[in-house]
Order: structure tokens, then C-alpha cells, then sequence
């Protein structure tokens, strides 16, 4: 029996890529960026993917992240920029980057159907203040119980610190709790490892031999 369940927020309830993507061209805009936005964001995401897993190992801290990822993409397509530009460009990424409020396909119908049966609860890497703006703007803040965020806890996911943490912030008990994400390591197997229950949300990308997984948040329903 499952009474509590715990979902990721980027990349599994909240669309990061399409809000990502529109909140770098308004910065674009704005600072009369002349690059070709789509060129610099080919390059961005997976440069972006390598340093959330470095800051997710303590690789790095919050600032190299925010900085790092955009020297290095604009190093790469040779375009010439200066550091003060880089820096007014990832202040204002975070600022607008909440503003954008793209769900995934069936997340919001997901929340309704799962509210009257469950209790519902977000475990996220995010930043405290960015995370909580974004789940208000989009709608959704509403229909979780709890929400813990690495900022807070001090530990980042899969440290089974953290789900210690957000399950007893939420009074729930491991063995009937489960948890929802997109990463393998972070929060499937950080969350099996720690006792729950884990579900991997594929988004029709590759699976994994042994994990419980979906391709679209509808198939929950069938699971719960």
C-alpha cells in the first residue's frame, strides 16, 4: 500500500528544456545577444546536463554552476563575450527561467487524479526559491504536503540524507512511500537504496532492465 507519493520537478512534472529554451531567448533578447539562440542551446543542454551531475557530487558549487555552463557553451560556438555580460546573462536566466510555466503532457490531470487518494510531496535538487516560484507560477504548488529541496537540506539526491529528510517532513514511512523522477542515479536508485518504492520517468527516452518505469505521466494512473 502506498500513502505518500514524492515526485522530482524538473525534467518530470515541470517541462526544464522548453522553459529553458524560451527563458534564453527573452535574456537573449534583452541583451542583444546576436547568436543564434537555438545554435548556443544545441550546445548548452548537454553542457548543462555535465555540471548539474557535478554539482549533484559536490563537484562544484552553485556559483561555477550557474557561470561555468555559459562561459563554456559560449567558448565553444567561438563566440566572444565578457565576463560581466556571462554574468548579467545567468542572473537574469534565473530570474526569467520561473516565469515560463510549460508542464509535461498529462502532469496537471496526473495531480488531479493522485490529490484525493495520495499525499503528495516534491524532492528536488532545485534552489529553495526558484523551485517554490516555479510550482506556484505554474499552478501546481498547491497539491503537495511538503517540499524538500537540496539547498535546505544540505545533501543533494541519491544521499539517503535527503529522503530521510522529506520523508519525515512528511510523517511518511519509507515502506509506503514512493518516489517519481527522471534520473536513474539521483532519484530511482537513490530512492531504492534509501527503501522506497521507485518509478523512472522515461519521457520515450532509453530505460533500464529491472526498474519500474513510464514513457508518458498518464500510465501512473494505471500503477496507482
Amino acid at each position: 500500500m502506498i500513502s505518500d507519493v514524492f515526485f522530482d520537478l524538473d525534467h518530470t512534472l515541470w517541462d526544464f528544456e522548453k522553459n529553458s529554451a524560451l527563458a534564453m531567448k527573452k535574456v537573449f533578447d534583452l541583451h542583444g545577444i546576436t547568436v543564434c539562440c537555438d545554435t548556443f542551446l544545441e550546445h548548452y543542454v548537454p553542457i548543462n546536463f555535465e555540471y548539474w551531475e557535478r554539482f549533484r557530487k559536490d563537484e562544484i558549487t552553485q556559483q561555477q554552476l550557474r557561470y561555468e555552463r555559459l562561459k563554456d557553451t559560449f567558448d565553444k560556438i567561438s563566440h566572444d563575450i565578457s565576463d560581466d555580460t556571462i554574468g548579467m546573462i545567468s542572473e537574469d536566466y534565473i530570474k526569467y527561467l520561473p516565469t515560463f510555466n510549460h508542464l509535461f503532457d498529462g502532469a496537471k490531470e496526473l495531480l488531479d487524479y493522485l490529490s484525493p487518494k495520495y499525499r503528495l510531496h516534491i524532492i528536488t535538487n532545485g534552489f529553495h526559491q526558484v523551485q517554490n516560484t516555479k510550482l506556484t507560477n505554474a499552478g501546481i504548488f498547491t497539491y503537495f504536503r511538503t517540499i524538500t529541496n537540496s539547498e535546505t537540506v544540505g545533501r543533494k539526491k541519491p544521499h539517503p540524507v535527503i529522503f530521510e529528510y522529506a520523508l519525515k517532513a512528511a510523517n511518511a514511512s519509507k515502506e509506503t512511500s514512493l518516489m517519481i523522477g527522471d534520473c536513474i542515479d539521483a532519484d530511482v536508485r537513490g530512492a531504492l537504496d534509501y527503501g522506497m518504492k521507485a518509478i523512472l520517468f522515461c519521457n520515450g527516452g532509453a530505460g533500464y532492465p529491472g526498474i519500474q518505469q513510464i514513457n508518458h505521466l498518464s500510465e501512473l494512473k494505471s500503477v496507482l
